[in-house]
């Protein structure tokens, strides 16, 4: 994977914290986030959370994060966010949907420091691969379906779900 700028770490004490409406618009952002990111709230409140969205990070795991959250369940990813200014972080998130009256009304996101070899033992190869379905298909959408479905091959072959394998892989940071 290539990564244009440098690597930006936080605090292991530290949380990134935001919420979301429903379309995945920024409705908090707390201070960590804006830091690392590089963002003023009034930069980021009311835009799209794809704002911080990294070109290597698949669009395969997004689509298995949003449609997760989106049937009420919560979900754990490894995620590689971009800053304003175009160096990168990595990131554990943790995405919970926000309920009111028994209603989806937005989203939950902490995100906490990853072990490193865990992101580059598994995590960068795992993303390479799905990268490269995705970016070698003439179709976004037809390259995301083949990615997703080679995700979750590769759940099945090791016999468990996203977030079993996430689990596992977080135990080590």
């Amino acid at each position: 994977m290539h990564f244009p700028g440098k690597e930006l770490f936080f605090d292991h004490e530290d949380l990134i914290v935001s919420k979301t409406d429903v379309t995945g618009k920024i409705t908090y952002a707390n201070h960590t986030f804006l830091e690392v990111a590089g963002y003023d709230e009034d930069d980021c409140v009311g835009q799209q959370h794809n704002l911080i969205r990294n070109p290597n990070m698949p669009r395969a795991v997004f689509k298995l994060l949003w449609d997760t959250v989106a049937t009420g369940q919560e979900i754990f990813a490894y995620v590689v966010n971009s800053a304003k200014n175009g160096d990168h972080y990595w990131v554990i998130a943790h995405v919970t949907p926000s309920f009111e009256n028994g209603n989806i009304v937005g989203y939950h996101s902490t995100r906490r420091v990853p072990n490193g070899e865990t992101i580059r033992g598994t995590i960068m190869p795992l993303y390479e691969k799905l990268l490269g379905i995705e970016q070698n298909n003439a179709s976004k959408k037809d390259g995301m379906t083949e990615s997703v479905n080679a995700l979750l091959g590769i759940l099945s072959e090791k016999g468990v779900s996203y977030n079993e394998f996430m689990s596992g892989l977080m135990r080590n940071d």
